[in-house]
């Protein structure tokens, strides 16, 4: 058997800006802790005048095994390379109030699947960051090419894991 692995193209997982992980306002994403990625600043948006809720959607295709109201774990069936989500910084602080679970931990997903309803705005409002890190976990900088910069909506490509 070849250890030979197909590139895996990592989705946006909500509407927002790409922008590098570096920018981040937290040391274990800006600074590549758990591994390379691009972030997404969403767009909070009004409906009504009341914050609008989004839905956060699977990166890729896999098995979701892990599962907060915050962040999730979606690991590629090769069962080689995980993508987290991160929902804000800091919002584990919030112990889930305004984020709605759309999925259950260790169902398969495709990429596009909604796992989370979230409102960006809420979390902005409560003092933190909405920014949304998706991380190629443990894996090396140099693996992750075609990073995508400027708008990007749920589906299109953040970047490509060699």
């Amino acid at each position: 058997m070849s250890d030979v692995i197909g590139a895996l193209r990592v989705l946006s997982p909500v509407t927002g800006t790409a922008m590098p992980l570096e920018t981040v306002p937290d040391p274990v994403f800006s600074q590549s802790m758990v591994g390379p990625g691009v972030a997404v600043h969403p767009e909070p948006g009004q409906e009504g005048g009341q914050e609008s809720q989004h839905e956060a959607v699977a990166p890729i295709a896999g098995t979701l095994v892990k599962l907060h109201p915050h962040a999730f774990v979606v690991m590629a069936a090769d069962n080689r390379r995980g993508v987290l989500v991160h929902l804000g910084i800091d919002t584990v602080q919030l112990a889930g109030e305004g984020f709605t679970l759309l999925a259950q931990e260790g169902s398969e997903v495709a990429a596009g699947t909604p796992v989370i309803r979230w409102s960006p705005g809420m979390v902005a409002a409560l003092g933190k960051p909405s920014v949304v890190p998706v991380v190629a976990l443990d894996a090396r900088p140099e693996a992750l090419s075609e990073h995508a910069s400027g708008a990007v909506a749920p589906g299109e490509v953040l970047f490509v894991w060699e």
